[in-house]
């Protein structure tokens, strides 16, 4: 690997590649994170290292062992026959997601990782080889899920908030009503996490195995959990902080989940790219699969880590915070609704961005109390954000590009 490294463009990729890691780290963590830190469940250091630890062990021990070289297909490869294009055109995509992300991140902006990549792969692929290249029924997916994902996110955790209100909090005794409810809402929230986690985190195929096996299990062990310790143990002076209390410490096991479903999947945004400038370093072409080594998803695991730890913050807080105001019942409806989302998402086959999920749950449970309980200037900067990513990936990505292609 030493003889590999003194290679300085597979140098200036794995550079580049953390640089991409650390930016997917700072803005992804509040898809995991920003709900649990704006209800009060953790506090942000808590989060930071949560997230940092089950990012990374997410990435090493469940990132895709092969990863696409060009991403979900965005652009033709075989058009491609010049090695030196894969080198080139995977830094100058790494580069132009990394530097929107951080743009991103510095102003709390949640936008998504896999379309900025997606955004760069277009900007060289066209800079290379013109609109030919690009596969825009991949492309109009893409458009789509800016679309789908918010939406289908915020009727689902308008529903989810107004039954959970309904079942327990709007209760004469909303303390017995929490008993008997939360231990159902619990079940059918774990339901969805293991069916997820067979999908997300192992990669699983069959959602009938997903939800028979692995989500009922899950759903049927934590209703009897919590069943039991509710019967047990809970007691409480005031009714309402009660009930808001049974959800803390579940919005605390969902966001881990997400967090280590996230380094599963979005690890493959930064170590992708490395991967297939790994390929051609050792075997001088590049396929459209790769097999990634491990010390490649340890390094993007571990850039994930620090990009939560360092710089995290801003968009947790835009997002747990700034658009609306949480509970953990209502962070607990956020985490329950956007998972159950993206699995029924992947069942159909549907392209949906995890961000942009999250962000129109959290306006959903806003909308649940009245327009007013929106942060309608924030939403608006962030819907904003999401329709200029790709363009502004793709734009940075071709300029970087054929600069390279110049002096390389």
């Amino acid at each position: 690997m030493i003889e590999l490294l003194s290679d300085p463009w597979l140098f200036i990729t794995i550079a580049v590649g953390l640089f991409m890691a650390w930016a997917i780290g700072a803005n992804d963590a509040a898809n995991s994170m920003s709900t649990a830190v704006g209800a009060g469940a953790i506090t942000p250091k808590q989060a930071v290292i949560i997230a940092g630890v089950l990012e990374f062990t997410g990435a090493y021990l469940f990132g895709k062992s092969v990863t696409e070289t060009v991403r979900k297909g965005i652009i033709d490869a075989s058009q491609i026959s010049d090695p030196n294009v894969i080198v080139y055109g995977s830094i100058a995509a790494l580069l132009a997601a990394s530097l929107w992300l951080l743009f991103a991140s510095k102003f709390g902006l949640p936008v998504s990782t896999t379309h900025s990549i997606i955004g760069g792969i277009v900007g060289y692929g066209i800079a290379y080889a013109g609109t030919s290249i690009v596969n825009w029924g991949k492309m109009a997916q893409v458009v789509a899920s800016w679309i789908l994902s918010p939406i289908f996110g915020a009727i689902v955790a308008f529903v989810v908030i107004k039954l959970v209100s309904k079942t327990i909090l709007q209760q004469k005794d909303p303390i017995e009503s929490a008993k008997k409810w939360a231990p159902v809402w619990i079940g059918l929230a774990f339901v969805v996490i293991g069916s997820m986690f067979y999908i997300k985190v192992m990669h699983g195929k069959s959602i009938f195995i997903a939800v028979s096996r692995y989500g009922l299990a899950a759903g049927i062990g934590a209703f009897l959990v919590s069943f039991a310790l509710l019967r047990r143990n809970f007691k409480a002076t005031d009714p309402y902080w009660g009930a808001e209390a049974i959800f803390r410490k579940v919005q605390v096991l969902t966001s881990a989940y997400v967090a280590l479903s996230h380094g599963a999947n979005d690890v493959a945004n930064a170590v992708g790219p490395v991967a297939a400038v790994y390929a051609v370093a050792t075997m001088g072409l590049a396929g459209m699969k790769v097999p990634v080594p491990r010390w490649i998803l340890a390094m993007g695991g571990l850039g994930i880590a620090i990009g939560v730890a360092t710089y995290g913050y801003k968009v947790m807080e835009t997002v747990g915070k700034k658009i609306t105001e949480l509970t953990n019942t209502r962070g607990f409806s956020i985490d329950f609704s956007a998972a159950t989302v993206v699995l029924i998402a992947s069942w159909l086959g549907l392209p949906i961005s995890t961000t942009h999920t999250v962000v129109g749950a959290v306006i959903g449970v806003g909308l649940a109390r009245g327009v007013k309980a929106i942060n309608k200037d924030i939403v608006k900067d962030i819907v904003i954000s999401w329709f200029v990513t790709v363009p502004v990936a793709a734009i940075i990505a071709g300029v970087v590009f054929k600069i390279l292609m110049i002096v390389g």
